[in-house]
């Protein structure tokens, strides 16, 4: 029986309250991985380019596990920007952004995620056309409370906050108008990735697929 392929995504801010970021070591780790979230109601799944393995891992997981979306993350320069979308990447996040980047990510065609920590870097972005980005680090650049503030004077804007978000805090963000989801890694711990228990990992992500709306 074929398994149904994940529509493109419109906008990676919608397709779940939480976005895993990957940081996968092993590249054997990645299908069982990606499956585990998926399995979870995370389908969206960033795989940071931070390791040797990370184009084998993201070429595995969009070949063999369909149901996902999977993207590449910190991504930093335009030749990344080729070669994640070339191993099958359907969306871009960067930690932050310059001009050579931006328009990389522009012209690769699919959904991207610049990264801003300040109004100004906000306001810049929309300048550009660009209304949805990363927040990030989210816990260090202010929280909750500078997104809450940002939500009136840039309404356009909406963001994924990444950066010591939990289990705890993300419900708070995910209450707030201008977010879409959370990223965050606390449904991977490291001690299930290398025990490779999956099951846990399905369970953590079964329980952060279900906070948006939790007081």
């Amino acid at each position: 029986m074929t398994r149904p392929v994940a529509a493109a995504p419109a906008s990676v801010l919608d397709l779940a309250p939480v976005l895993p970021v990957v940081t996968v070591t092993d590249a054997a780790d990645a299908v069982p991985l990606a499956r585990a979230l998926v399995a979870g109601g995370l389908p969206a799944i960033e795989v940071t380019l931070r390791t040797d393995a990370a184009l084998e891992a993201i070429r595995a997981i969009a070949a063999r596990v369909p149901e996902a979306v999977v993207g590449a993350g910190t991504v930093l320069a335009p030749g990344q920007v080729d070669a994640a979308v070339a191993a099958g990447a359907r969306f871009l996040v960067s930690p932050g952004r310059t001009d050579r980047l931006l328009e990389s990510m522009r012209a690769s065609g699919v959904p991207f995620l610049p990264g801003v920590s300040t109004a100004s870097e906000v306001m810049a972005l929309l300048e550009r056309g660009v209304r949805e980005m990363k927040f990030f680090p989210a816990e260090a650049a202010g929280g909750v409370a500078y997104l809450r503030s940002l939500s009136a004077p840039l309404p356009a804007a909406r963001f994924c906050p990444t950066g010591g978000i939990g289990p705890g805090s993300a419900p708070a963000y995910l209450a707030l108008p201008n977010v879409g989801c959370v990223g965050g890694t606390w449904m991977l711990p490291a001690a299930a990735v290398a025990g490779r228990d999956w099951a846990r990992v399905t369970r953590l992500a079964r329980e952060a697929a279900a906070l948006r709306g939790r007081p």
